[in-house]
């Protein structure tokens, strides 16, 4: 199936159901923080603290993967809490 063919939010579904029925009890307690990428066609997956890392290990093997990604043990991959300081700015 390519990317194009999913409805919206299947490939989120997916995602989530792989990793909490097959791969979040293998990670949980000995990798929190981490990323993982999972490949939503066949399951394979990656993890690194950094997700482009996993991103491209996994693209490497599963050119056209659809992927989806989330963080070992938090419910956001990112977040966006805080500021910004411009340099130069005083408000």
């Amino acid at each position: 199936m390519s990317l194009k063919d999913y409805r919206p939010g299947e490939i989120t579904a997916r995602g989530e159901a792989i990793y909490r029925e097959k791969i979040k009890k293998l990670v949980e307690q000995t990798e929190k923080g981490k990323f993982v990428v999972i490949d939503v066609e066949s399951g394979d997956y990656e993890i690194d603290p950094e997700d482009p890392i996993a991103t491209r290990r996994l693209l490497d093997r599963r050119p056209s993967a659809a992927i989806y990604g989330l963080r070992v043990g938090y419910s956001a991959a990112y977040s966006h809490v805080g500021g910004f300081a411009f340099p130069g700015r005083s408000d």
